[in-house]
């Protein structure tokens, strides 16, 4: 390929390879040397691509490369179980805060439902509310001749009491 410079020199510029039959024809009016373009840098020369088909090229067999692949990959495994190993301690910590919290909060919720149901049972079991049951289901107070006692003898026990 040449350049756009060497083209027109060889338009313009009278050369015996032409010929003078050719430098006649191709006169042109005198130019003035003091407008010409100095040369470009490297004009003179020109590159050739030579296109290459490798198709039936075949690739030969390197017996070290597949001992290096698995170093690589035996490398990468290792430096995975190491950054696994240091960061587990740490995650692990944060999930045991988490479980902490959670069961911080479970307490509460459990010590505020004790609570309530312990005031719940003490209505329940308040001697104005046993007494209304009482009027309601109709129940009346037994006759103090009825009463038995029990204490820790022996005999006074009503599992010990002799039949007839």
């Amino acid at each position: 390929m040449a350049t756009i410079a060497t083209v027109y020199n060889r338009m313009f510029s009278k050369s015996a390879e032409f010929g003078e039959e050719t430098a006649r024809l191709r006169t042109v009016p005198s130019v003035d040397q003091s407008a010409r373009v100095r040369a470009f840098a490297n004009e003179d020369i020109y590159f050739w691509v030579k296109r290459i088909e490798n198709g039936r090229v075949v690739r030969r067999a390197d017996p070290a490369a597949a001992g290096m692949c698995w170093k690589l990959i035996g490398t990468a495994g290792a430096a995975a179980v190491l950054l696994i190993a240091v960061l587990l301690p740490s995650a692990y910590g944060l999930l045991a805060g988490y479980q902490i919290e959670t069961l911080h909060d479970e307490s509460l919720r459990l010590t505020n439902q004790l609570s309530s149901l312990e005031v719940e049972e003490a209505k329940l079991l308040s001697p104005a509310r046993l007494e209304e049951l009482a009027k309601m289901q109709q129940f009346i107070d037994p006759a103090p001749q009825k009463l038995i006692y029990l204490d820790g003898r022996q005999g006074a026990m009503a599992m010990n009491k002799k039949k007839f």
